[in-house]
Order: structure tokens, then C-alpha cells, then sequence
């Protein structure tokens, strides 16, 4: 799949305005009114329609950034979708349940897109008996089904109720003999260890879906979703797309000419304000998260030193 930055010969941190111009340039470039080439026309326009619309932009933009992309082979993406909506509102028909993990994320580890190794508990399929629970008859009280239908009323006033079989519990059948591992539950815990390698900038309350990960159920294996949640880290926060550092200080601090920030890049030194005034962070531009745009960097300043 073509780069849609490249297509328009622009960077990924292009700004809006950026985008606009470069397209205006090969769209009168490449018109086929003006003996231009129609399909370099076309692509122009696609990767303009994606890119100069800041909501698909940035959805196009965590899709190439999804970091299980090539992964699997033969077409086969075991990372499905990296979202900042709930996955639940998505319309979905199947039996087995997702299994939500929530995992912190320091704001190091946003900035600097590190690995992070994931460490939980699922239910996996039995290996003694398969996932089958042992064997089986069907149920003589609903006949396999599981339920009863029973009409109650009368006439233009009657309903029909269905009940749940109090033989079977709802399954349809009943154990003759049970799995001795499983004990029926056709499934045993097991402890997961995965490596991810987090996308720049990932953000509060974003979604990782990781399929086939999740609990085994009924024959199938649900998705793992991974919920994260981001950390102060090392004396950074993270608001939005900018990178916030709480710088402390003592009175002897004060009277040095700079100060150094730790930056996830490098040391930044910082000249001292000559008013300096701990209400009013101070900013260094384009020193915070690449991610849709760039932000900036943010300085709280603040004192601490012991009375005598």
C-alpha cells in the first residue's frame, strides 16, 4: 500500500495548510485537461481526500503506525485495529467474549515507542480432553435444546416464554464423565506473555485489539483487547500532544544561571526566566509528541526547600 505523504511529496508532520498547497500544485500538475497523467491525477486526489481531512488523516495515520501491521504473513494482520473509540460500539456477531487487559504506559515509553512486554491470565482450551469437557448425552428433560417454550394466557392476551432447562442448566447435554484436568469446564488457566511494540504518542483510554488472544469458548478463541492507560513518568505527563515536565527546585537552584530537562531526545539546558513565577509554566516550542501534528513542551516550575 502506497504512502499517502509520499504521494503528495509531503512530510508527516506537514501541517493542513502544507498538505493544501502540495496538492494544488500536482493536482494542476497532473490534470488530464492539461495533458497531465490521469492515474498520478487520481492517486493525488485519494491521498488528498485521506490527508486533507484532519479526522481521516489521524485515522489513517494509527493505522500506519499499527505496529503488528506486517506481521503473520500471507495477508494476515493478528493486530486487527488500533482505535480511540470504544470496541464495543462496533457491530460484531460473534459467540466467544473479547478479554479486556488494562496496561500502563509510562510517558517515556509513549514518547520513545518502546517494547512493552504484556504478562496475563486466560482461559485456554484443555489439552486433555480438547476443549470437549468430558463425555456427553444429550439431555432427555429439553431434548439438546436447552430450553422450554411455554405459552402462558389466553387468547389475545397469551405470550410465549422460553425457560431455561433445570437439568442441563441451558447446555442441551449432561456429562456421563467429566474431564478429570477441566473437570467439564473445557478450559484450564494459563499464564500469556506478549511483546508489543508501542506506536509514538499512543494516548490515554486508546484501544489495542490482538486477535485470538483472548479466552477460549465454545471452539473458539476470543480477541484480547488491550485498554491503556497512561502514567506520569520520571516527572512528565502527557496532555494531548504535548509533553509536560514538573521541574523542582531549591533555593541554591535559583541561583544558577540554567537548569537541565531530561527530554526522552537528549538534555535540553534552560536559561532561568528573570521573573520567575511558578503560576506560569514556561514553553519550548516543538519539543512534545509528533504524532498528529507537533506539540509542545511545557515547564512547571516549582520550589522546595526546608525552613530552619
Amino acid at each position: 500500500m502506497e504512502n499517502l505523504y509520499e504521494i503528495l511529496g509531503v512530510s508527516e508532520t506537514a501541517t493542513q495548510d502544507e498538505i493544501k498547497k502540495a496538492y494544488r500544485k500536482l493536482a494542476l500538475e497532473h490534470h488530464p485537461d492539461k495533458g497531465g497523467n490521469e492515474e498520478k491525477f487520481k492517486k493525488v486526489s485519494v491521498a488528498y481526500d485521506t490527508l486533507g481531512d484532519e479526522q481521516k488523516r489521524r485515522d489513517y495515520d494509527n493505522q500506519k503506525n499499527n505496529p503488528f501491521a506486517n506481521m503473520g504473513g500471507g495477508g494476515f494482520n493478528p493486530f486487527e485495529d488500533f482505535f480511540g473509540g470504544n470496541p464495543f460500539f462496533q457491530q460484531r456477531k460473534k459467540s466467544t467474549p473479547d478479554k479486556v487487559v488494562n496496561i500502563n504506559v509510562g510517558v517515556i515509553e509513549s514518547y520513545l515507542s518502546s517494547d512493552k512486554t504484556i504478562t496475563y491470565s486466560r482461559n485456554v482450551e484443555c489439552s486433555t480432553c480438547n476443549g470437549v469437557g468430558g463425555t456427553k448425552k444429550t439431555c432427555d428433560n429439553c431434548k439438546g435444546e436447552g430450553f422450554f417454550t411455554i405459552r402462558t394466557g389466553t387468547g389475545l392476551f397469551s405470550q410465549i416464554i422460553r425457560q431455561v432447562c433445570s437439568n442441563c442448566k441451558g447446555q442441551g447435554f449432561l456429562y456421563t464423565n467429566k474431564c478429570g484436568t477441566c473437570n467439564g469446564e473445557t478450559t484450564t488457566p494459563s499464564m500469556e506473555t506478549i511483546n508489543i511494540k508501542l506506536p509514538h504518542g499512543v494516548d490515554n483510554g486508546q484501544f489495542f485489539k490482538l486477535q485470538g488472544k483472548g479466552d477460549y469458548n465454545k471452539g473458539t478463541y476470543g480477541d484480547l483487547i488491550l485498554k491503556v492507560n497512561i502514567i506520569e513518568q520520571n516527572n512528565f505527563e502527557k496532555i494531548n500532544n504535548d509533553l509536560v515536565y514538573n521541574a523542582y527546585f531549591t533555593l541554591e537552584d535559583l541561583n544558577k544561571p540554567d537548569f537541565i530537562v531530561p527530554h526522552p531526545e537528549g538534555d535540553i539546558a534552560i536559561k532561568f526566566p528573570k521573573q520567575f513565577d511558578t503560576t506560569k509554566p514556561l514553553r519550548v516550542k516543538s519539543k512534545g509528541f509528533k504524532a498528529n501534528g507537533i506539540g509542545d513542551l511545557f515547564l512547571k516550575l516549582n520550589v522546595r526547600y526546608t525552613r530552619n
